[in-house]
């Protein structure tokens, strides 16, 4: 197998514990500037999610619930900020020691749980998510706020305690409409860690999240990438954004 890799941000143990067991953590590596552009478009992202549920009578969009948790999705091709992180250094470097020499953006989304109310989500790989077996892809999980188990932090299962590093079918849990595909009783390990820090993981790994139940909000960005478009099962278009990143032009 090729060596993968490793640029200024992720070392040589992080870049082959992520190709033996999935995932591994970048502590405190976000810019201040971009934690700042970040946390201002959630607030206006919400603020609108508040109002298409008002104009729809419902507190219910999907997976989204008002004032317990927010999945808000692709704010990158509305002009936001978001852009700008999405596309920058770390992220490139990431997506080198990770993905290789290509990379596109495949999906962006806030994931926010509110104070006292945020819901848990249960276990799944986020190629559940996908309907059709396809490449694993990165997950970048991007903190906003102190992340710990008292507010609803991701917990992540590495491959030789899931016992699978493939794609599994989920089935859908109700009430939450969450995507379930690991049923046993490893509860996973916990992500730790200090606003700007990135949990990476492949889009085959087991992860899951509880209740936020402290008195603050618990903001959390993906940034997903593939190494390759990922495509609708008709191959017409693709599955969500297939945005090449020019890889060559950013440098740490």
């Amino acid at each position: 197998m090729a060596s993968i890799p490793v640029h200024a941000f992720v070392s040589a143990v992080q870049a082959e514990q992520y190709r033996t067991q999935g995932y591994f953590l970048l502590e405190a590596v976000i810019p201040d500037r971009h934690i700042a552009l970040l946390r201002d478009e959630c607030a206006s992202a919400i603020a609108r999610i508040h109002e298409h549920m008002d104009h729809a009578g419902t507190d219910t969009l999907g997976i989204t619930h008002r004032n317990s948790r927010y999945f808000i999705s692709n704010l990158s091709n509305e002009g936001t900020r978001v852009r700008d992180f999405l596309f920058s250094p770390l992220m490139a470097d990431i997506c080198r020691a990770t993905l290789g020499n290509t990379a596109y953006l495949f999906f962006e989304q806030y994931v926010v749980k509110a104070a006292e109310r945020g819901m848990k989500f249960s276990w799944h790989q986020d190629s559940g998510y996908v309907p059709y077996a396809h490449p694993p892809y990165l997950t970048c999980w991007c903190t906003l706020d102190d992340v710990n188990e008292g507010n609803g932090t991701v917990y992540v299962l590495p491959y030789d305690r899931a016992g699978t590093r493939e794609r599994v079918e989920h089935r859908k849990e109700e009430g939450s409409n969450d995507l379930v595909g690991y049923f046993g009783d490893d509860p996973g390990e916990p992500v730790i860690a200090p606003a700007g820090s990135i949990a990476v993981f492949s889009s085959t790994v087991f992860h899951r999240s509880g209740p936020n139940l402290t008195d603050r909000m618990r903001r959390i960005y993906l940034a997903q990438y593939s190494a390759s478009p990922l495509m609708t099962l008709d191959g017409a278009r693709p599955l969500h954004s297939a945005e090449p990143f020019p890889l060559d032009s950013q440098t740490a």
